[in-house]
């Protein structure tokens, strides 16, 4: 079973991920894809810290390598979250949509691990309800969960046959 008591989403028979998210969940992850798209815009704001982390410690070199590839980067992440954009409607998705989803919500949960702060330390059982970050820390953490359910139906791929 899961966090969430179900199964969000599954590999099919056909070799698809069926997918089983409620309205109000696709709402929050529309929600979630266009704040990230926005952010893409700006490459030095800090909240992509995890997202594009330093190549180097050597600022030159940091620099140079950044110059070089993050063109690149930021198209690959444009590319995913205009699939998310165009399956999140979706009963199912191919392996492929499946795996830009999944970049996607990488994406995401750094960029809020990133601002909470979140480290392997955080209690997510012992959240405060009345704490200012709940509600950014809920979100965190069904991310983790999605995020999981993806990464286990994707795994269920490896050695099955349709």
């Amino acid at each position: 079973m899961s966090l969430f008591g179900r199964r969000a989403i599954e590999r099919t028979r056909n070799g698809a991920y069926r997918v089983r998210l409620s309205r109000e969940e696709r709402t929050l992850l529309r929600m979630l894809h266009a704040e990230l798209g926005s952010l893409l815009d700006d490459p030095d704001d800090p909240d992509l810290r995890r997202v594009f982390p330093p190549a180097s410690d050597d600022p030159e070199r940091d620099a140079e390598y950044r110059g070089l590839v993050r063109g690149q980067l930021v198209d690959g992440r444009t590319r995913a979250l205009a699939t998310l954009e165009a399956t999140l409607d979706a009963d199912t998705l191919t392996a492929a949509e499946a795996d830009a989803w999944l970049r996607v919500l990488n994406d995401l949960r750094l960029i809020l691990g990133t601002r909470l702060d979140v480290t392997e330390e955080t209690m997510f059982s012992a959240l405060d309800p009345n704490d200012p970050k709940a509600h950014e820390l809920a979100v965190y953490g069904y991310l983790s969960w999605l995020q999981e359910q993806l990464i286990a139906a994707l795994a269920s791929d490896v050695g099955a046959s349709g």
